[in-house]
């Protein structure tokens, strides 16, 4: 299955070290709808589903590979229902969601990478991060007094080269994560800030949605030019070769997930990957056993 849209035209560039400020009011929030009306949208989504299924199977028989997705973006982006949707078909057992709120005080007691570390997928599985060690150069980043709470050396968040170096902290584990087989997807789900008051608005209008909201989405929304700062930076600066970003236009829902989903199973499609061959000891003991069910019968 493929959509009409070419994929790479949502990556992140790999950025040199000249290269101007990736500003997000560049990169669009919305496109094209990529399906004619909701029947062809479901029609869509279950082609993406069945061949998503299928792909997972090899990959946890093959054994050699593992598949990291990471997702991010601005309350109401919609990472919740796209992992939901996206993943509908997966089988339960060959894949982990992990959502990354406040860290405790054990977390922060360890290096900034070691509470996602512990939660990488095993080979042959599939991890999900929802929010994710980027956080550590998004929140920490944008809001003031966050990064005071961590016990880091004396002196050492005051230095300039402080955030570089977490950047190429993430930019070097994220390198040693694929040489050792994980392959990592990374999804900004990119929102207009209109499209997040509509949202907001909703939750704050249906009853069924009330526990989604408080007073701290519109404490966030008042520091909405800082995040699209930080996530601006972050995303030119950690989308590299290995582990592209991609900037999925995210105020169609239903256009967001096929894009998702398209990205995904063309990832699965170019892993040299197939089910494992027997050997020969092997196939006589399959003989063996289906010689004695017989009998049994």
């Amino acid at each position: 299955m493929n959509l009409s849209c070419d994929p790479k035209e949502f990556r992140i560039p790999v950025s040199g070290k000249k290269a101007k400020p990736l500003k997000l009011v560049q990169l669009p929030t919305a496109v094209d709808k990529l399906y004619k009306n909701k029947k062809d949208y479901l029609s869509l989504m279950n082609s993406f589903t069945e061949e998503l299924s299928d792909l997972q199977r090899i990959l946890y028989a093959h054994g050699r590979y593992s598949l990291l997705l990471i997702f991010q973006g601005m309350d109401t982006a919609g990472k919740d229902g796209a992992i939901r949707h996206v993943m509908s078909g997966v089988n339960p057992q060959g894949c982990q969601v992990h959502s990354f709120k406040q860290p405790s005080s054990e977390e922060l007691a360890h290096d900034f990478l070691w509470r996602t570390t512990k939660r990488l997928p095993m080979r042959g599985h599939i991890g999900i991060f929802n929010r994710s060690y980027y956080e550590e150069v998004l929140i920490v980043k944008a809001v003031p007094g966050v990064l005071a709470g961590q016990p880091l050396p004396e002196g050492y968040t005051e230095q300039a080269h402080f955030w570089p170096e977490r950047y190429r902290d993430i930019v070097q584990f994220e390198d040693y994560l694929h040489r050792n087989g994980t392959r990592i997807l990374k999804f900004f789900l990119h929102l207009s800030k209109e499209e997040q008051r509509k949202r907001l608005l909703s939750r704050a209008e249906e009853a069924d949605k009330h526990w989604k909201i408080s007073s701290a989405d519109l404490k966030s929304r008042a520091q909405w030019d800082d995040f699209q700062r930080v996530y601006g930076e972050c995303l030119q600066h950690t989308s590299h070769a290995l582990a592209p970003w991609y900037s999925i236009p995210a105020d169609d829902k239903r256009n967001a997930r096929l894009i998702i989903s398209h990205i995904l199973v063309e990832a699965l499609r170019s892993l040299p990957m197939s089910y494992p061959e027997p050997d020969e000891k092997h196939l006589v003991e399959v003989e063996r056993v289906r010689e004695a069910l017989k009998n049994e019968g």
